[in-house]
């Protein structure tokens, strides 16, 4: 007889015959001694167990039941040789990150409640109970950022107390401040659980929000700081073991630390939102108008303080290779409209600056584990910037050698800026990495240049053979842009023929008649200034 287990494996039952036959002839013939071990007969009392069902169901049952048989002087225990056993419990999961209530105040109140207020007043409450809700949030964070961050890299000697004071801030002196708002808002609230006026609440307590000038003046250092500080294998330890507990919400140190200033602007389109849902009549109206006119001009001195702060933390990370390099009207700097990295044609990656009085461009160095920007060329004052929107397609991009020869894809997303008077330095054409980004910084160098040009913002495209890689200044002349760059600087008496030869007639774009200028000599002046840009 043969039985199959549910993998269709052969079943030893043959076996199990031949040892009960054996059995049965030492009975018989017990006056005959043998020396042949015979395996004792476990718990198999009727072959009726192993008779296999026509059910896929028992024969799954069937195969269960083998497993768990066990005969006797095995010394198993009960199980079977040779097969992993499983374990019995499941791993335990990762605990999930702590959730906010996101309870609404409507579901608060029971059916009957519900009845008694209008539309109107249930959605005014409700941008009501949400600045409520979100002022005990803010307070939870600023506690958990003391506790969880600040005092154990204190208490760990992770970082110093003067590294910790600079990133975090006087946060503790925060608290106080919204706890009266939560204070007042409970006094205010009436046994329904509604609130009446909330208006001369907010009037007197929205300038106290002037606190948060030096914190949101201090984190673009207080950024840097802790960025630096990320190359420390213990910091960065610490901070990836904090951001997998559950009290994190999967929220690095940062975002934290960067919740008070996003609060801030929520105060106006919270007030807006009770405003919206507050009847004209209502003594409020009058109250909340006012508050979103104090909280606009609070954040309005907050950002020029924040502005000011920001450029000249930039403004101290430059580095001149030349005191030329260096305008007298960086100093004149109030504020950094614009900032980001692009590349100009040659492929390099430049971090520019947009301020208020001046286009400055740099590349990023590393001096003694320290950032800073590399002027590169003359920065280009905003009252003599020119900007020239290109095309897609006008100018191929990428100096190589080879590149020059082969017929690689057309440039997208570049404008070009300039000098206003193209003897004063290069053309500079830059690349940005999408048109969202493009469009921006358009936007921020018209709007830099209308306050002094309100009349001529953009001028029409030019030539696209009239860039970096064509200089604007004459060739005879000693470039003071390109010695600046760690170029090579020429000397009046080393200057080539071909540069000689074109000396005498400025560039193709300031040139008042420039069919005076042979072809013979525009070739030698883009040629020399391939060969300086080529040099960076």
């Amino acid at each position: 007889m043969v039985a199959y287990d549910e993998l269709g494996s052969l079943v030893p039952i043959k076996r199990t015959l031949q040892a009960i036959d054996c059995q049965n002839r030492g009975n018989k013939d017990s006056e005959e001694p043998s020396n042949k071990r015979v395996r004792p007969l476990g718990r198999v009392t009727s072959l009726a167990n192993f008779i296999s069902p026509v059910r896929n169901g028992a024969v799954r049952r069937f195969g269960q039941t083998i497993q768990s048989i066990s005969f006797r002087g095995d010394g198993n225990g009960g199980k079977t040789p040779g097969v992993p056993q499983k374990p019995c419990s499941k791993a335990a999961a990762p605990t999930p990150p702590k959730r906010r209530n996101s309870t609404l105040w409507s579901e608060t109140l029971d059916v009957h409640q519900k009845g008694t207020f209008s539309t109107k007043e249930i959605k005014r409450q409700e941008a009501i109970f949400e600045l409520t809700r979100g002022e005990q949030d803010l307070i939870e964070d600023l506690q958990l950022a003391r506790k969880a961050y600040h005092d154990p890299m204190l208490k760990l000697s992770i970082m110093s107390e003067e590294e910790l004071s600079h990133i975090f801030g006087d946060l503790d002196a925060y608290i106080p401040l919204h706890e009266d708002l939560l204070a007042q808002l409970a006094t205010a609230t009436g046994p329904d659980g509604t609130v009446g006026q909330i208006g001369q609440i907010v009037v007197s307590w929205l300038p106290g929000l002037n606190a948060y000038r030096d914190y949101c003046s201090n984190q673009v250092a207080a950024k840097a700081l802790l960025d630096q500080k990320k190359q420390d294998r213990r910091v960065q330890d610490f901070l990836q073991r904090c951001l997998e507990s559950p009290f994190s919400r999967k929220l690095d140190l940062w975002s934290f630390l960067d919740i008070p200033r996003s609060r801030l602007f929520k105060y106006p389109l919270l007030l807006k939102e009770i405003l919206k849902h507050t009847m004209p009549e209502h003594p409020d109206t009058p109250h909340l108008e006012l508050a979103i006119t104090i909280i606009q001009g609070v954040l309005s001195d907050i950002n020029m303080k924040k502005g000011e702060s920001e450029s000249q933390y930039y403004i101290d990370k430059l580095e001149y290779l030349d005191d030329r390099q260096r305008d007298p009207r960086i100093d004149q700097c109030k504020s950094l409209l614009c900032h980001g990295e692009l590349r100009n044609k040659s492929g390099t990656k430049l971090h520019v600056f947009l301020f208020t009085e001046l286009l400055v461009m740099t590349r990023p160095v590393t001096r003694n584990e320290h950032h800073c920007f590399q002027v590169y060329r003359q920065p280009i004052p905003v009252q003599d910037l020119v900007l020239e929107d290109l095309q897609d397609g006008d100018v191929k991009m990428g100096g190589s050698f080879r590149g020059a020869f082969s017929n690689s894809d057309k440039a997208k997303n570049i404008f070009r800026v300039r000098f206003h008077e193209p003897s004063r330095g290069q053309s500079h054409t830059l690349q940005v990495n999408d048109v969202f980004h493009k469009q921006q910084w358009l936007n921020c160098l018209r709007s830099a240049i209308s306050v002094h040009h309100p009349a001529d913002v953009t001028t029409p495209t030019s030539s696209p053979e009239a860039d970096e890689n064509c200089p604007l200044t004459p060739a005879g002349a000693t470039s003071a842009s390109s010695s600046l760059c760690g170029d090579e600087t020429p000397s009046p008496t080393s200057t080539s023929p071909s540069s000689r030869s074109s000396s005498s007639s400025s560039s193709p774009l300031s040139s008042p008649s420039p069919k005076h200028k042979t072809k013979k000599d525009k070739r030698s002046l883009c040629a020399l200034g391939k060969r300086k840009e080529t040099m960076v």
